[in-house]
């Protein structure tokens, strides 16, 4: 269902709450933002009375088929979490892919994650990929897939990645390019391309010149995971003699489309030679307390220039894609590590969870809330679907702090409603319950 207008809802825009104001759709985008009434509706009208409309969120981090791993590893440390993992992902048949990406992509959709990054591990199956491009399309949900590939084998992952799960770089790349052209053939639009690098050790210096040159060849992002903990700094120390920031460095494998997630090893010299070199970074606060890795140094990342953007992660890791949880215990958790209760408000964790590392990403900047121009991918959330968060004193305190899943009432992806009243109108809960269980 394509929505014309939605009528009558208080909007967050230009950084303030407008009552009484009328949002009209064209072509998947928002043509105007208007005092209620004072312009025609179109056909298709959502009456949003006493509901509050932001921007969809961005998930700037997850790995979709972990939906069918929930639970596994707790309480294990990363390098082993990661080997027991890793035997899960080898044994990924399309079935269980399909079934896990479309459950987490609909859960995502639920909480008002509109656009989300899959960094998917390294695998040979190409019907496994295909089966995520599909759970993505059969969702609608706007998504940036990123292909996973590594070039450096070990069996320990310590320096390099599961050989059973290693290709050739010029089979990974030529697959790329097939999912980029049936991504374009068959989404509408929504699902681009990137590429997912497991982290530093996993790509040999020729490897990582290799995928530099491909992805700025087709300008798509790359997806990394860096200093989750002190282990990429070690190995890297133990394997090339210096950091893992500075071997990143000299192999040119920083840049202004390279996205490095997580980041809690990070300091202030690795700080700085990642905003010089523009590369953006996707915050995972739940993993990576559920991990026990450690709190990444947020403020000091933006004051250091760096883009940074809100990371869920996979559901192996943090048990749920809910990104209004993820985006509270992000503000919550830097509070506590600085003591400060004034740190990363909602105006600031919108801006991360919106827009922060959208330009390193190749999605359109969206910067000042609901504003003309924009994709129209919106949320439209109901407080009173739920009494523990009333009343309603600040809409963007209520959000920030007890608003969840429980109030999104309407998602919208280009303009389509892909969630009403809180239910997914295009995956139901009963299909995706029977298809998460036939196939685990």
């Amino acid at each position: 269902m394509r929505i014309d207008t939605i009528v009558n809802a208080t909007v967050w825009s230009g950084g303030t709450w407008t009552a009484d104001q009328d949002v009209h759709l064209v072509d998947g985008r928002v043509d105007a933002v208007a005092p209620a009434g004072t312009r025609h509706r179109g056909a298709e009208v959502l009456d949003a009375a006493g509901g509050h409309l932001v921007p969809g969120m961005v998930n700037t981090h997850t790995h979709l088929y972990q939906a069918g791993l929930r639970g596994i590893g707790e309480g294990m440390p990363l390098l082993t979490w990661l080997r027991t993992v890793g035997e899960e992902t080898v044994a990924l048949t399309p079935e269980r892919a399909y079934a896990a990406a479309a459950a987490a992509a609909t859960e995502a959709l639920r909480s008002g994650t509109t656009t989300l990054v899959e960094h998917m591990w390294p695998h040979r199956s190409t019907e496994v990929h295909t089966a995520v491009l599909r759970a993505l399309h059969d969702t609608g949900i706007r998504a940036v897939l990123c292909r996973g590939v590594a070039d450096r084998a070990d069996v320990t992952r310590k320096w390099g990645f599961d050989p059973r799960l290693v290709q050739p770089l010029d089979e990974i790349f030529a697959h790329t390019d097939e999912l980029a052209a049936e991504a374009a053939a068959t989404g509408g639009g929504r699902v681009s391309m990137g590429l997912a690098v497991p982290n530093p050790r996993s790509l040999t210096p020729a490897g990582m010149r290799e995928v530099r040159a491909y992805a700025d060849a087709r300008e798509l992002p790359v997806s990394l995971h860096l200093l989750e903990t002190a282990t990429d700094d070690l190995m890297c120390r133990e394997h090339a003699g210096t950091g893992a920031v500075d071997y990143l460095e000299r192999a040119g494998f920083l840049w202004d489309r390279l996205l490095a997630v997580h980041c809690v090893e990070l300091d202030a010299t690795g700080r700085a030679t990642l905003a010089r070199h523009g590369v953006g970074v996707s915050y995972n606060p739940l993993s990576n307390m559920r991990l026990g890795s450690g709190v990444a140094p947020v403020p000091a990342m933006r004051e250091a220039g760096l883009r940074v953007g809100l990371g869920v992660d996979g559901a192996a890791s943090n048990d749920t894609q809910d990104i209004l949880e993820a985006m509270r215990m992000g503000a919550y958790l830097q509070r506590a590590v600085h003591k400060r209760s004034d740190l990363l408000g909602f105006e600031e964790m919108m801006s991360i969870a919106v827009d922060g590392a959208n330009e390193v990403l190749g999605l359109e900047p969206r910067p000042a809330g609901v504003v003309p121009g924009i994709q129209a991918d919106l949320v439209l959330h109901r407080f009173d679907r739920d009494y523990a968060c009333l009343p309603v004193h600040d809409p963007g305190a209520t959000l920030l702090t007890c608003a969840g899943s429980r109030t999104v009432d309407t998602v919208m992806v280009a303009g389509e409603a892909l969630v009403s009243e809180g239910q997914s109108l295009r995956l139901t809960d009963a299909f995706l319950t029977r298809e998460l269980l036939r196939t685990r």
